[in-house]
């Protein structure tokens, strides 16, 4: 979606933005004696876009300047008097990518669809892609030959004339404001006082002048709505309105998770009354709905296309009452409970048997084995190939038996991945997720897995908003990152630190309860109705590239054992990829 476009007249840099985007300030062009920026997005709060774009081009506009990039969810263009800027905030929500050749770059977008060309496909990309779900967003390559990603918090400096100078990642910006730790670390007390501070701090910055906020009735959606609510009740949050957003099942196994729901909206609306309750009734989504247009319209292939049917009928009751920001509740289950790889810490520094004790606990806390506790945080981590491999084996059978997510899947041809570096991908992968320290490459991958909102962008130009994530903020991931194990993780009581944090706003049902129930029947639905489509595509797809890359009839037997059930989350995630990947270059083609 081409929100935003740098080109070359006469050797003379123009930028363009789109006119709709602009009126509904998605879109934000700035000047100042040091330049000319266009911002999408919004940089330091929303309700004042000028003034962050404004800001973000005083900072980066000065010979010299190297400050660290400001918060917010933007791509950036900065036109200065002796050089050009690409830039996109740390968490990398808009994208932002640009065509070179020869060291030369000729133009510049939001969309790399708009900059390349259909018959010129970068296959390394596709074995990327297909290692696992985090392949897209932070890695260089794009479906398309010389079209380039503007990586999260990376500086890309151009001359005038489009000559690439230099790509500079941002410095990590560090929370500032919070008390340094002591030695032994703060207490849950002190932990839950600064996650609530945070916490409020990211949701008032997104709040805009009618902020919509998804409520599902669980922890994380009820906490964010609950802050909004009071930061508005008591005028911090600014003039504005509020409005809860909700899928409503009554069928199945989600029907269960209404009694919550209409806990949670009574109890936000008793610190706002006037926020407004927005109910859509989900009966009758299933994932895959629709599929070929989601999977198939978007910018590049959107791994998470499948469960976009139920998104997309929330966003078109948000887009109905005119929002500024769709806040959710994404991202706090990586990133506001105990983080698991404590214990591959404590394995390589040698302490066996705290890890063996910690093992334990977390075992008995979470209702699982010690043998898969360790398997989970303790070996794969530390041999993320190797223990894929033995898996594979001691569960094969089946095409989706022991699939992890770096293996290759059995229908990607192995001349293929072989020509294009599919094991390469693969390490390369392992090593984003995981690590030297996987404790800390867990906050790093959940920027890029546990928010994926493609269908957002894609639409935002006809919606008018964009979704943000405040448990994604980095001052929240920086502050739950720095503290110690034994404050953050309690015994069948997952989140401890955020649900001390929100104890006096949160209902005693949402307050303790431990386990929501997941979307597994709204997949298991979509695939038993459109199952049979499903396959009938993939046998009928013309793409040459598709035939190349994939046995077509083993990827087909794939979608037939998800069908029935086999596999697990791992497997069943490399054939939701695979099948938008195949739609996404069918439609390529029909478009081109």
């Amino acid at each position: 979606m081409d929100a935003l476009r740098l080109e070359w007249a006469d050797r003379t840099p123009r930028i363009r933005t789109a006119d709709a985007m602009a009126r509904q300030g998605l879109v934000t062009t700035v000047s100042s004696p040091a330049g000319t920026a266009a911002v999408v997005g919004w940089v330091g709060s929303v309700r004042d876009r000028s003034a962050g774009a404004h800001g973000l081009l005083d900072a980066l506009g000065r010979q010299g300047a190297a400050p660290p990039l400001p918060g917010g969810d933007y791509a950036a263009v900065l036109v200065c008097r002796d050089r050009i800027l690409l830039t996109r905030d740390d968490q990398a929500r808009i994208p932002l990518f640009f065509r070179a050749s020869g060291g030369l770059v000729n133009a510049v977008s939001t969309s790399a669809r708009s900059l390349g060309s259909a018959t010129e496909l970068e296959s390394r990309y596709f074995c990327r892609y297909l290692t696992a779900n985090l392949a897209q967003p932070h890695t260089d390559l794009t479906p398309f030959a010389g079209v380039h990603r503007v990586l999260g918090g990376e500086v890309v400096e151009l001359s005038l004339t489009g000559q690439l100078r230099r790509r500079t990642p941002g410095p990590v910006r560090r929370t500032t404001g919070l008390p340094a730790p002591t030695a032994d670390g703060p207490g849950l007390g002190q932990a839950a006082r600064e996650l609530r501070l945070a916490l409020e701090d990211a949701v008032g910055r997104r709040m805009g002048t009618t902020t919509v906020c998804h409520v599902s009735g669980g922890t994380d959606s009820t906490s964010v709505a609950l802050l909004a609510a009071r930061l508005l009740a008591e005028g911090r949050g600014g003039p504005g309105d509020l409005v809860l957003l909700a899928g409503r099942f009554s069928h199945g196994e989600l029907a269960a998770e209404r009694p919550y729901l209409d806990i949670a909206m009574e109890t936000i609306r008793r610190h706002t009354p006037a926020a407004r309750p927005v109910i859509v009734d989900a009966d009758d989504v299933a994932d895959f709905d629709d599929f070929q247009q989601h999977a198939g319209d978007t910018d590049e292939p959107h791994a998470h296309a499948f469960r976009a049917p139920f998104w997309s009928r929330l966003h078109s009751a948000a887009a109905e009452l005119a929002c500024d920001t769709l806040l959710t509740g994404c991202g706090a289950d990586p990133v506001a409970d105990a983080n698991p790889f404590h214990l591959h810490r404590l394995a390589r520094t040698g302490r066996f048997l705290q890890m063996t004790r910690q093992a334990q606990a977390w075992a008995v806390g979470t209702e699982r084995g010690l043998r898969d506790i360790v398997q989970a945080y303790v070996v794969r981590p530390a041999l993320p190939m190797m223990a894929e491999r033995v898996t594979a084996l001691v569960r094969g059978g089946t095409v989706l038996g022991g699939l992890g997510s770096f293996n290759r899947p059995p229908w990607l041809r192995s001349g293929f991945a072989r020509t294009h570096g599919y094991r390469e991908a693969g390490m390369a992968e392992s090593r984003f997720a995981f690590g030297r320290r996987p404790e800390q490459s867990l906050y790093d991958a959940a920027n890029y897995v546990a928010a994926p909102d493609p269908l957002s962008w894609h639409r935002s130009s006809r919606d008018g908003f964009f979704l943000s994530h405040p448990f994604l903020d980095l001052d929240v991931v920086t502050l739950m990152s720095r503290l110690p194990a034994a404050v953050s993780f309690g015994p069948g009581r997952p989140k401890a630190v955020l649900r001390e944090a929100m104890a006096d706003l949160l209902p005693a049902p949402i307050y303790g309860r431990a386990v929501k129930v997941p979307f597994n029947d709204l997949y298991a639905r979509g695939l038993r109705t459109h199952g049979d489509e499903l396959i009938a595509l993939c046998r009928s797809a013309r793409h040459p590239l598709i035939r190349e890359m994939f046995d077509v009839e083993t990827l087909c037997r794939a979608v037939r054992e998800a069908q029935f059930g086999i596999g697990d989350s791992y497997s069943w995630d490399r054939v939701n990829s695979s099948l938008a990947l195949v739609v996404w270059l069918e439609r390529l083609t029909a478009g081109s």
